[in-house]
């Protein structure tokens, strides 16, 4: 059950991804924030127009994790000041726990093998323990706390996390 990872450049591609992007939000966060904080981070974070924006203005890359044709989950990444910034990394939950992310963790080490890049970071909502688990297991390490005003009254309480990646110097 290899994954393939394409790279996400139409407005169809785009507006496929909000609209799995918007089920994965609400099916998972709900036990971790409200459903009202959930609707404006999507608005804000992950509707058709915020990804659309990230990829041609803001230098983010949105991947599908692709099993046979079929979407499993996607990630996004940035690359800023010499690190790759993960900046989401979902599955969907009958995909969790086959191994997907393993996969996905290893596109995302070649990626950066590619680029020189030795460092990956991330956030993740300092409740989100699966997720926590998951990274940890992955090689990640908690940096530092962060509290980040989003608008509307709502924050991002997450966890900083980090990882190196051996780069080889040629």
């Amino acid at each position: 059950m290899k994954l393939t990872f394409p790279l996400v450049h139409t407005a169809e591609e785009i507006a496929e991804l909000a609209a799995f992007a918007a089920e994965i939000w609400r099916e998972y966060y709900v036990s971790i924030i409200t459903m009202e904080q959930i609707d404006y981070m999507i608005g804000k974070f992950q509707s058709i127009q915020a990804m659309t924006d990230q990829i041609h203005h803001q230098s983010y890359a949105y991947y599908v994790m692709q099993q046979d044709g079929s979407t499993v989950g996607y990630m996004s990444v940035k690359q800023e000041d010499g690190k790759l910034f993960l900046s989401k990394f979902y599955i969907a939950k009958e995909h969790r726990g086959l191994g997907y992310a393993s996969q996905a963790m290893t596109f995302l080490e070649q990626l950066c093998k590619e680029r020189q890049i030795s460092h990956i970071w991330l956030t993740v909502n300092r409740y989100n323990e699966s997720s926590i688990a998951v990274y940890e297991k992955k090689g990640f390490k908690v940096v530092r706390e962060q509290i980040a005003d989003i608008g509307n009254g709502f924050v991002m309480d997450d966890y900083v996390m980090g990882k190196s990646v051996a780069v080889s110097v040629t």
